[in-house]
Order: C-alpha cells, then structure tokens, then sequence
C-alpha cells in the first residue's frame, strides 16, 4: 500500500514508509477480499474491503475511488454522477471500508481504491485495488443443426463469475423450466423442429438476459398442402390462385406440375382468366437439401356455358325409310348441359341421343339441338334429314276437266311422290309412248284415244299409276250406209238399210233421204227401203252431221211379185253388180 502524507516527515520516517510499499506499510494497510471481482451485467456488486492505522490517527474521511494518481488527489466515487446513485458505502470510520456497487455496466469494469484520510492529515490509499470485470452473457450454439442431432448451448461470459451461479434457459422469451442446469450448457438431444427458436440465458436471480440466439433446425419438407381461391365453384374467365403450403428448413423451392407436366414454380401459382383447358389435376413439389415430397393431387374443375354444339347423324350416308336413324348431339359444356331436339320450331325429343325408328319420308327435314347448362346455352348448325323411299301415290293428272275435243293440245301430269325423284315413262296399253312428268299432245286426234298410265322409277323401287281414259270427242265421220239384207225380195218383202257411223260422243240421231227430195222418207239408225231408188243417211250429234253417200235400191217387176235389187252407187261397181243380177234374172 501507498500512503501519501501531506506534511513532509522526517528523511527516516520517508525512507521507512518507501521500504514498506505494499499492502500495508507501519501500520498502514487496506485488505480487499477478493481481489478480482467478475459480476453480470447490471447485478450488484459488494466489495469487501479492511483497513488499519496507526495507534493515534483518527479517520477524518473514507470513499473510493477509480484512480490513484500520485500527486494528486483522486476524486471521491460519491461525487460522481455515473456512480453517486448506485454507490453506497457500507463500512465505518474504524475498520470496515466494504462498498456496494449496484446496476453496473460493461463500463464499470476497472481497478477500484479505498482510500482514508487521519485527523494528522496523513491520506492512505490501498493500491492495488480490487479489480471488478463485469460481463455479459451470449449463448454459444452451432451455426446448422439437423434434425435428430444432439445440441450443446452454452451460455458464456468474458470472466467466470465470482458469485456460484444458476443458469436459466429461455426460448422464444419463455423459461426452460424443466432445464435449471447448475452448469452453464442446455444439451437438446435428438433435436426436433419443435426446438428451433430465440434461446437466452440468464443467472438465477439476476435480471439480466443474454441476447437471443437462434437455433436453426434444418429438416425436410412436411407434406405440401394445397389451397385453391376462390374455394367455390370456378368459372371460365376466373382468376384463380393456387398456394402451395409447405413447413420446411431451410425454405423449399416449389414447382407446379398438372399431369406429368411442370407449368409453374414458386409458392403461388396463378391463373388468370382461367380456361377449360385449365382443367385437370394439380400437385405441388416442395424440396429442400434434406429431401423432398409431394401434396395431394387437387382438381381443377371449371365450369363454362356450351360450345362446338353439333350434330352427327348414323347412318352417315343414305338414309332409306324404315331405316333406325341415330342423332348425336355432341356439346362440350361444364357441367354437361340439358338437349332438347327441335324440328322446325318444334321441340321433338331430349336427351342426347334422338332415335327414329323405322324412319319415314315425314321425319325428313331440318334438325338441330339446343344445349343448356347453368352458365348459357349454345344451338347446333340446322342437319337435314333426306329421308329416301320408292314412288308412292301415283297418279295422272290431265290437264282440263271438261270435254278433249279433237284438236285440242292435252297435257298429262304424273304425279309422284318419291326421294330421290323418279324417272317418268308413259304408257298407252301396253307401250311406252313417252317419258318425264309431264306428257303433252297437241292437236290431239281420235286415234289418241285409250288408256294412258304413267310409271313412276328410282333407285328404291318403282310404282305404276291407274289408267285414265282419254275420251277424245270429236264430229261425224265415215258415214256409210250397210245392206242388212241383200239378194232377191219378193213382192211385199223390204230391204233394211243400217246408217254407220264413226264419232265421239256416238250419233244419236239420223235421218234417211232419198235423192232429189228435200224431206227425210225415214229416222232412226235402221231404214226398210220398199221402191227403187238412191237412199243415203245422215248422222247427227252435238258435233255436227254428215251423210253417207248414196246406195241404190232397184225393184223389178216379174209375174207374180216383185224383185228387189240393191246396187252401189258408184259407176264401176253398180255396173258390175248389174251383169250379176241380170244373170241371175236370166236364170
């Protein structure tokens, strides 16, 4: 120990006390216990300080100080604004110089002197002084931890403390009860994910925390899990995000992938204006260096209105009557949409498939399918039915219901109902006499009467009409007149002449004259000629009339009776008929 005394003693006394420079010196001495404090951070720290003095000196002033400069007079801690609040002498004016030093800082950490002023002026510092180090705490824990490793954190300070410690361990701001470890180490065996976190430490009963470390546990990624927003149903058009949820240490990488196909990366996945090309099934890919897995697969199911709606028809190619028709609509909608078949502006049938059996020529026309869901509807393009069969309902029109009087032009129309449209040949008995739908005559004659049909062709069958007549009227002609009887009368007999005659309609009416008279000597299709001479007859309907020519009627007189002879009226034939007779009259 030093001591400084103000007033110069003898040389001797000078000599002596320089000789005894130490702890104590002539009994002058300051004993600290210890001599090396370490204290935490903002603890309370006592040091215990003695000192002793000469028989005869009385203690004027104690304090301590944080210098012993020779010469000069230190400053007194009490006075000091960074100490004065925190210092607080414990000890007496006698033997005890023990001080408290509360709240202390890393700062504090220095030598530190009692020193004691007698009532002789003699001053007397104990130098060296108690050495104080005050420390912090830091947590020591590896940078990487894995899963399943066994960890040792240690709580450190710069000294070790002087006062028997108890160390605290805190994660995440929250006491380790189950770990009040006497030493300064926390061994995690088997470290889980559950133990990463902030860890500190602290000394029981001491307010001071270290500053928290953190421990890092690497491990693979948990199985991802997928959120899909919105969560509802989607519809086309819709943006939709996928999130791809994944617990994990270090961070994973993430990837999309929908089939076999990665279409994306990173934690969120969206799509705007989504499609229904959209569709389909979804995983996410989380992987990190300690491994790597797969979520579930989710479905993306967009809902959209109708499209592409159209219709297939089977048999593809010709469709017969009696044949089984299948339609097909085939419409692309989500969800699948309600069909309605319509015919015309008729609605015919529901259900996607419209079956017709035995189809006939009255389902032929023009189809199309409706297709409805809860997002729109959409129609198919118009498919026509072409529905093929024989000729049926045959029939000859001719043109003009009234009288065909000769001369006139005569139309004749078959009438046919057939798909594909048939080919026409007209018959009159039994030969062809013409082709195509419509047969005309023109200028038409009697010898165009008969029975006229028409027959009806194509490719399925063919079909022949009912015969019609054509009645062809026309006026007189080839009046003649025919002998009924001929040969030889005898007197009191006649001869019967008949009036022949061709029209249409047939004459009804005739009148017999004989030459050079004006009036008719007789009526009716039949005349009895009873006198010589040249008769002819004339034919009557509403046409007109005609006459015959002229045959002569001769009459001979011969003993007992008459004889009769009828001759032509024309030259060469009346002259032969005339050497017949006379020959016969010879006879």
């Amino acid at each position: 120990m030093l001591m400084w005394v103000r007033m110069a003693p003898p040389l001797p006394l000078i000599f002596f006390l320089l000789m005894i420079h130490g702890v104590s010196s002539a009994g002058w001495s300051v004993s600290y216990s210890p001599s090396h404090i370490c204290a935490l951070k903002d603890s309370t720290v006592i040091m215990r300080c003695t000192y002793t003095y000469p028989t005869g000196h009385q203690i004027m002033k104690v304090f301590w100080t944080k210098e012993s400069i020779k010469g000069k007079e230190p400053p007194d801690l009490s006075e000091d604004p960074e100490y004065s609040q925190r210092l607080q002498y414990l000890g007496d004016k006698q033997q005890n110089c023990t001080v408290r030093l509360s709240h202390v800082t890393l700062k504090d950490s220095r030598m530190y002197y009692f020193r004691f002023i007698t009532d002789k002026d003699m001053r007397y510092t104990g130098d060296p002084g108690v050495t104080l180090t005050v420390t912090d705490l830091q947590v020591e824990s590896p940078e990487r931890v894995t899963e399943g490793d066994s960890v040792t954190l240690r709580c450190k300070s710069s000294c070790a403390l002087t006062d028997r410690a108890t160390f605290i361990w805190y994660r995440n701001s929250q006491p380790l009860t189950e770990r009040r470890d006497r030493n300064n180490e926390l061994l995690l065996q088997s470290v889980r994910r559950e133990d990463s976190g902030r860890y500190s430490c602290a000394v029981d009963g001491h307010t001071h925390i270290s500053p928290d470390v953190q421990l890092n546990v690497m491990y693979p990624p948990v199985k991802p899990v997928i959120s899909i927003s919105p969560s509802g149903v989607i519809v086309e058009g819709d943006s939709v995000t996928l999130n791809c949820i994944s617990d994990s240490n270090p961070p994973v990488e993430i990837s999309w992938i929908k089939g076999g196909t990665i279409v994306g990366s990173g934690r969120i996945y969206n799509i705007s204006k989504i499609s229904s090309d959209d569709s389909g099934e979804y995983k996410c890919k989380s992987i990190n260096e300690h491994g790597e897995k797969y979520s579930d697969t989710v479905t993306l199911n967009i809902m959209y209105p109708p499209r592409s709606v159209s219709v297939s028809i089977s048999p593809s190619g010709v469709i017969v009557e009696g044949d089984s028709v299948t339609l097909n609509c085939i419409s692309d909608s989500n969800p699948p949409a309600e069909i309605s078949w319509i015919k015309g502006g008729t609605i015919v049938g529901s259900g996607r498939i419209f079956n017709i059996s035995k189809i006939s020529s009255n389902d032929s026309g023009e189809y199309k399918c409706k297709s409805i869901n809860g997002h729109g509807e959409k129609y198919s393009d118009n498919v026509t039915l072409n529905v093929m069969y024989p000729p049926r309902s045959v029939s000859v029109l001719i043109s003009g219901s009234g009288v065909i009087v000769e001369g006139d032009s005569v139309t004749l129309n078959c009438i046919s109902d057939s798909n594909p449209p048939a080919e026409i040949s007209w018959i009159k008995g039994g030969t062809i006499v013409g082709s195509g739908r419509i047969f005309n005559i023109s200028k038409i004659s009697s010898d165009d009467s008969g029975e006229y049909k028409c027959k009806s062709i194509n490719e399925h069958g063919e079909k022949y009409s009912d015969a019609v007549t054509s009645n062809i009227m026309y006026p007189l002609m080839n009046v003649s007149v025919s002998i009924i009887q001929s040969g030889q009368t005898w007197g009191g007999d006649s001869v019967t002449l008949n009036c022949i005659s061709d029209s249409n309609p047939p004459a009804l009416n005739f009148s017999w004259f004989k030459e050079n008279e004006t009036s008719a000597v007789g009526s009716g299709q039949s005349f009895s000629a009873l006198q010589s001479g040249r008769f002819y007859c004339q034919a009557h309907n509403q046409h007109g009339s005609q006459r015959s020519d002229a045959v002569t009627v001769t009459v001979h007189h011969v003993a007992g009776g008459n004889v009769i002879v009828i001759t032509a009226a024309s030259g060469g034939l009346f002259f032969i008929i005339f050497i017949i007779i006379f020959i016969l009259f010879i006879m």
